[in-house]
């Protein structure tokens, strides 16, 4: 790390320390040319991987969709809002921890179904009828058998 100081190349790190919840590093380092002490932060950066859609076409990955489409689904159920909130922290940190830099918008919905699942099953139903374009009432019924049959029973 260069000097802010004095530019210099060469700088020693005399203390690192976690900070923000383990999220970054604090380190504090001295020139070895001027000698003057600054204080550095390094932190992981991952990045959302870009979304590509049915017809092709690419825009960035948007949280406020996610967690709008999420909230239609779930309108009128029995669900926190600190739970829902959580379902979407799992679905982005799986995008950024992929490793991917482009990601299919069809991912990205069955990551929506699996957590919907874990939520509300009558949302995950509603998503589910949008998300995979239901036709008729036996979709429907299939789509909750298949839901039914993967349920622990009590």
């Amino acid at each position: 790390m260069h000097c802010p100081f004095c530019h210099a190349p060469d700088t020693k790190v005399i203390d690192s320390r976690l900070v923000g919840e383990g999220e970054q590093v604090r380190r504090r380092r001295e020139c070895a040319a001027c000698g003057e002490r600054f204080t550095t932060f390094e932190g992981a950066e991952l990045v959302t991987p870009r979304v590509i859609k049915s017809d092709g076409s690419r825009e960035p990955f948007d949280d406020n969709k996610l967690r709008k489409s999420m909230m239609h689904s779930l309108q009128k159920r029995p669900v926190g809002i600190e739970k829902i909130d959580r379902a979407i922290q799992v679905i982005q940190h799986q995008l950024r921890a992929s490793g991917e830099r482009e990601v299919k918008s069809r991912f990205i919905g069955e990551m929506v179904m699996t957590e919907l699942a874990k939520l509300d099953k009558v949302a995950y139903v509603r998503f589910a009828s949008v998300y995979r374009d239901f036709q008729d009432v036996e979709a429907f019924q299939a789509e909750i058998d298949k839901l039914n049959k993967n349920e622990p029973t009590p």
